[in-house]
This record gives C-alpha cells, sequence and structure tokens, in this order.
C-alpha cells in the first residue's frame, strides 16, 4: 500500500513537470542521476562492466564519464515521460521531431507488412509515444513488478493511437503479433535485449558474444515485411527519431547473418550516441556454455 502510495506520488510528480522548461528538467535529471548513482552500487557495475567489455581500449576514466551522463539522460528521458503521459498531442510533436517518418506512413499505406526495430536508446519511449503521432502500430510490451507504474506506462503507451500492445507471455507471443501486423499495424520491435539462452544465438555485441533472439528476420520472411530502423536520439531540446529507408537485401537465407545486421547498425549507432545506450541492463547474462558469468553477484 505505501509503495503504491509513493509510486503515485513520483507519477504526479513527474505529470507536473509538463511544462517545466527542458533546461530545467535537465538540472533535475543530473541531481538524480547523483543519487542514483550512489545508492544503487550494483546498477552502477552493471553499467560500468558493460562499458568495460564494449570498450576496452577506453580509459577507466573516460568509461565512468560516459556512465555519468548516460545516468543523466536516463534521469532526463525519465521526467520527459511529464510531457509524453500528459503533454498534448501538440506538445509531443513539439518535443519529438522526426526524420524520415514517411519511410513508415508510406509503407503502411501501400499495405506492406512492416517491422521496425528500435533499440533501447534513452529515447526509447519518446519515439513509440510520438510515433503514435502518425501511425497506428503494434509492439510487445514486458509488465512491470510495480502495478501502479505498469499502469502508468501502459496509459501512456497507448495515447492518441491507441496502438495494439501485446503483453509478453512466451507462448503465443509470435501469433498475436503476426494476426496484428496482418490488420495493416508496423510492427515496433526492441531486439536487444537478453531473454536467455531458448531460441536466441549469441552474436558479437562489440565483440563480447550476447544471447540474441533472431526474430526481426525469421518474421520478416515468415510476414514478408520490410524492415527499417529507428533510432530516438536525444538533444538539448527534446528528441529527434531517425528512420532508416527499408532495408535493401533483407531478410537473407543466412539468420545469423541477418542478425549480425542488426547488431552492426546497432553498435554504429552506439558509437554515435555512446552515452544513450541503456548500458544499465545486463546484456551479457547468459553466457556461451563454460564461459563464467561477466556480472558481481
Amino acid at each position: 500500500m505505501i509503495l503504491n502510495l509513493l509510486s503515485r506520488f513520483w507519477i504526479a510528480v513527474i505529470k507536473s513537470l509538463r511544462h517545466v522548461p527542458v533546461s530545467v528538467r535537465s538540472g533535475l535529471a543530473a541531481l538524480l542521476a547523483f543519487v542514483f548513482w550512489l545508492v544503487i552500487p550494483k546498477r552502477r557495475r552493471v553499467t560500468l562492466t558493460n562499458l568495460r567489455l564494449c570498450f576496452p581500449d577506453k580509459t577507466e576514466a573516460e568509461r565512468r564519464q560516459i556512465a555519468k551522463s548516460f545516468y543523466r539522460k536516463l534521469m532526463r528521458a525519465a521526467l520527459d515521460h511529464g510531457v509524453l503521459w500528459a503533454g498534448s498531442r501538440d506538445e509531443v510533436a513539439a518535443m519529438v521531431r522526426f526524420e524520415g517518418v514517411e519511410n513508415i506512413t508510406e509503407t503502411v499505406a501501400r499495405g506492406e507488412h512492416l517491422i521496425v526495430i528500435s533499440p533501447h536508446f534513452v529515447g526509447l519511449d519518446a519515439a513509440g509515444i510520438g510515433l503514435n503521432l502518425h501511425v497506428r502500430g503494434c509492439s510487445l510490451y514486458q509488465k512491470q513488478a510495480n502495478p501502479v507504474w505498469d499502469e502508468a506506462a501502459l496509459k501512456g503507451r497507448l495515447r492518441f493511437a491507441n496502438p495494439e500492445l501485446i503483453a509478453k507471455h512466451g507462448r503465443g507471443d509470435l501469433k498475436a503479433v503476426i494476426r496484428a501486423m496482418n490488420k495493416g499495424l508496423p510492427f515496433y520491435y526492441l531486439p536487444d535485449m537478453d531473454h536467455g539462452r531458448k531460441n536466441s544465438i549469441f552474436i558479437p555485441f562489440f565483440g563480447v558474444p550476447a544471447a540474441t533472439v533472431p526474430m526481426a528476420c525469421r518474421l520478416a520472411k515468415l510476414t514478408r515485411a520490410k524492415v527499417c530502423m529507428c533510432i530516438a536520439e536525444m538533444t538539448d531540446k527534446g528528441y529527434v527519431v531517425h528512420i532508416s529507408p527499408a532495408w535493401e537485401n533483407y531478410p537473407t537465407d543466412d539468420v545469423e547473418a541477418d542478425t549480425r545486421r542488426i547488431t552492426a547498425e546497432l553498435e554504429n549507432w552506439i558509437l554515435k550516441l555512446p552515452d544513450q545506450y541503456l548500458w544499465s541492463h545486463r546484456r551479457f547474462k547468459t553466457r556461451p556454455e563454460g564461459e563464467p558469468s561477466v556480472y558481481e553477484d
């Protein structure tokens, strides 16, 4: 009960920041980032371990600088939900600008299936909710343990276009996605989480084997869907969402090569925006047979 009340309080606080200038939210985010950096050492260690594995050529000081900048951007993204969850259409449109949105809308207008690959950058929710201003889509979502936060996140993601959001259950997820795509909805897909050994293959991520579900290429082949990349970039004023044209020669008959292509595109964007990727996720939790864990228990 107390946890739920606290959660509702913080959600109300976030929504109250809807009219606060971005510069002020950035200042508040810097303070929150400092606190979270200190009080959650386990997540801090995960972040630094990921950076150490992916950027071995950087110094420890350089990696810590990226990590702390990432924390500030992650906290600002959290506070920006005031606009995403409570702002008007015009306010969301002003904060979230798109480059290449026609690569989605025109494909949908032609009646073609489309998979929009959107990796875990800090602006992920901004891109997803902002995209609702332009097209109705579908996506999978993971229910959160806290019911109050889960309700707020779900309501926020359903704004404007009422997209079809499919709660992850494992069995039946793919069939539900295909049914939604057959209604003409583009599929907003997050490809870069560790979902365990089952159904995954190991693909090098900055040279480190990472368990990766090859869903995008298999689904594209099954549904004859086109595939494009969607990257949300946080800026000083809001977000710019970059949407690529549909990829040529994708998918192929080589599942591993197709999955490597997604990872390669992701790596290129991370090199451009190193402090905006979700380094706090245990991306290397599942290890190849015989390899020890890379994270501290």
